[in-house]
């Protein structure tokens, strides 16, 4: 299956769907990541079919839990008392008490759910939705029931399933940070910070962590390492690599002679197996390496703020659109340093 997309097309599969709809849709709120975790969830306990009601209960109890640590919506969004959000915060004390949805957060959840989350799950920005399907809503009312298609449960139940957790939270994580109160619209301005030595992605006004570097990133690669393009299995074996070695910059810069970017910064970093990583030598990444780094900064530029404008403030306007083009040309211009 090809589907003239060029992310898609390296790994046309039900994974690469998921991805395509967790790390690259649009987030006017995090609705997307509560229902894609009780998806998971679910399908990974082998269910095939389950009622509206059985999916609103963990999708809500994850949204009020989230919620007591961080906005699910832009600060400057005015939310009716109607709102489903309005509910989850007048419920969330129940909620959280009990460890379980209040009547009243579930209900406001199976009212909202069909027409707001479910219907856009699947969707993408200015192009038909993803490949597969994930869910399929059935019946009316209070009887709807939600059939966990095979494709879903096909990667709750993978290998690669909890990679595809770490994935989504840590998703989740980055968006509420451009949703952070007080902060507006200043953490997408700003992009965000790597803390290599401890491998985080921080908020960079206010220097908290927000995200570990392999869960922000992974999903962008397909779940691979991208020194050997193999699956890394668990996600937590991962290190972060520096594809164009770190040493270049430190060796120049003990001359006062280095001109090229910062090679610490999040367009240069990449999950790799431990292995991979320690068998590396301080030469410049191959032509194979530079291409697969480029697809995956590329996908990344798809991706939502606030890490398409961290990799833009990284290189300026020498990067262009960023397209993987773009990126092998900014490449093959550091060769030359």
């Amino acid at each position: 299956m090809t589907s003239g997309d060029a992310f898609f097309d390296e790994d046309p599969s039900a994974r690469a769907s998921w991805r395509l709809a967790v790390l690259m849709g649009a987030n006017a709120r995090t609705y997307k990541f509560a229902l894609g975790d009780a998806l998971l969830d679910l399908a990974g306990q082998g269910r095939e079919e389950v009622t509206l009601a059985e999916l609103a209960a963990p999708y809500s109890l994850s949204m009020v839990r989230h919620l007591a640590e961080a906005p699910q919506a832009p600060v400057h969004v005015s939310v009716s008392d109607t709102d489903f959000l309005a509910v989850a915060r007048n419920e969330s004390e129940e909620t959280l008490a009990s460890g379980r949805p209040s009547e009243q957060l579930l209900e406001a959840a199976q009212r909202s759910m069909p027409g707001m989350v479910m219907q856009k799950f699947h969707n993408l920005r200015g192009v038909p939705g993803v490949p597969h399907r994930f869910y399929e809503l059935r019946g009316s009312g209070r009887r709807r029931t939600v059939l966990l298609t095979p494709e879903l449960r096909g990667i709750a139940l993978s290998e690669q399933g909890e990679s595809l957790r770490g994935e989504l939270n840590a998703r989740w994580h980055i968006v509420e940070s451009s949703f952070a109160a007080g902060v507006g619209r200043g953490v997408v301005q700003a992009g965000m910070l790597v803390d290599s030595a401890h491998e985080l992605l921080l908020d960079k006004r206010r220097r908290r962590p927000v995200a570990r570097v392999s869960e922000a990133l992974i999903g962008f690669q397909h779940g691979r390492c991208l020194i050997c393009s193999e699956l890394i299995v668990p996600l937590g074996e991962a290190v972060v690599d520096h594809v164009f070695p770190y040493a270049m910059m430190v060796r120049f810069e003990s001359v006062g002679s280095w001109h090229g970017p910062d090679l610490d910064a999040l367009w240069n970093l990449a999950p790799a197996h431990r292995a991979c990583n320690s068998a590396k030598t301080d030469t410049p990444p191959d032509r194979h390496l530079r291409a697969r780094l480029a697809l995956r900064n590329e996908a990344i530029m798809r991706s939502p703020e606030p890490l398409r404008q961290t990799l833009r403030l990284s290189l300026g306007r020498s990067l262009g659109t960023g397209s993987a083009h773009d990126w092998n040309r900014v490449f093959s211009e550091i060769m030359t340093l």
